[in-house]
Parts: structure tokens; sequence; C-alpha cells
């Protein structure tokens, strides 16, 4: 069974992605993600969605869109990445888990190190 995961991709005005690294001891540990987070049973997405990334970047989602789904199959977990872009939002992106939280250019994506379900996302944004 895929695990639903409800995914934010943030672009702030000047065009920069929001990325996140991924604690040592967490699943695909060190790697970068765009913020998220499981979906639980009760949760619609957009209420996930909105959850997540107030508990993971402290930020207030205001408006998103759907945009693509990504399913990945690990050695170990299959993921089904329900990912909105994020349109508009309140507060200021901090790592509130002690993550790392960075803004970058959607080229620059393609130097950092993602969970592979993450790479379809890398890819599409590089048209951006």
């Amino acid at each position: 069974m895929r695990i639903p995961v409800a995914v934010g991709v943030v672009i702030n005005e000047s065009g920069h992605v929001l990325v996140a690294k991924r604690l040592a001891h967490q699943h695909q540990g060190d790697c970068w993600e765009f913020p998220g987070g499981k979906i639980e049973a009760f949760e619609s997405e957009s209420q996930a969605l909105k959850r997540e990334l107030l508990e993971e970047v402290g930020i207030t989602v205001t408006q998103h869109e759907p945009w693509m789904v990504v399913e990945h199959d690990y050695h170990d977990k299959a993921v089904a990445l329900i990912v909105h872009k994020i349109t508009s939002f309140s507060g200021v992106p901090h790592g509130c888990e002690g993550q790392i939280v960075q803004w970058v250019l959607p080229k620059a994506l393609l130097t950092l190190p993602f969970p592979m379900a993450n790479q379809t996302i890398v890819q599409a944004l590089q048209s951006k």
C-alpha cells in the first residue's frame, strides 16, 4: 500500500523554491526535500498540506493548487506524493524541527541530493 504524502512546492516572488534538508535519522536522511508529510486517515489533502507546512516550516498556506501526483517505490516503502503549488502563504519559512531550510533557484535543485521520489518534481521545475 502506498503512503499518501502531501507535498508543497513553495515558490517566492523571486522565483526561488523552498527546500528543507531531512534530518540524518529520517528515511532518506540528509537529502533535500520539498516540505510536506503523511496524510492522516482523518485529513483531506488540503488539511494535511496546511498542517504539515505549518509544523515543518512555520508557514500558513492561504492558497494552493494541485500540480501532480508522483508514485515511487523504495525498497522499504511505497509513497504517493500529492504535490501542490503553494500560490500564497503567510509567515517566514524556518526549520521548525531543527532542519535547514533555504530558498534556491530551480536550476540549483539539480545540484542537491533529493530522494528518488522527488526527482520528477525537480525536473518539472526546470521549465520555470
